[in-house]
């Protein structure tokens, strides 16, 4: 009788722990591949819009963090000169050397879902962090182009 209790006390305790590890998994399978909501297609009337999109006052700047690295910014306003609200708006970031070749290209999320649309007309600083930059850059802020937006 003491044996029978003792196998089915092993039984549930060789269940809870494929449990607690079966869940463990998980949680670590979903925050390793967090779901990124893929972009939706430029359109042709995006397209047309880029020109009403003024990206102005880029300056660089930086700082020290915590741990004593240092953390470059960027700091610009972007404009929304046209009729339509933009709900989302990807700026493309180059960076160039002292020869003008690109060093670094990235994209800012200057306009997310997450945030209220640019209106018509409306004026909005954006900010940009980046932990490393390369060495061989020239210090200067990068040219900056519209590469998506969506109404």
């Amino acid at each position: 009788m003491a044996e029978d209790r003792s196998t089915a006390f092993l039984i549930v305790l060789a269940v809870a722990v494929l449990g607690i590890i079966a869940g463990v998994l998980a949680l670590v399978r979903r925050a390793a591949s967090p779901a990124v909501p893929a972009r939706p297609v430029l359109t042709e009337e995006g397209k047309a819009y880029f020109p009403e999109i003024v990206v102005s006052d880029a300056r660089m700047s930086a700082a020290q963090n915590f741990l004593g690295g240092t953390v470059t910014y960027l700091n610009a306003k972007v404009t929304n000169k046209g009729t339509k609200t933009v709900r989302r708006l990807d700026l493309q970031l180059e960076f160039v050397d002292t020869l003008n070749q690109v060093v670094l290209r990235e994209t800012a999320h200057a306009i997310t879902l997450r945030a209220p649309p640019l209106k018509p007309g409306e004026t909005r600083a954006f900010r940009v962090s980046f932990d490393h930059m390369p060495a061989d850059w020239n210090q200067a802020a990068p040219t900056i182009t519209v590469k998506y937006l969506g109404f």
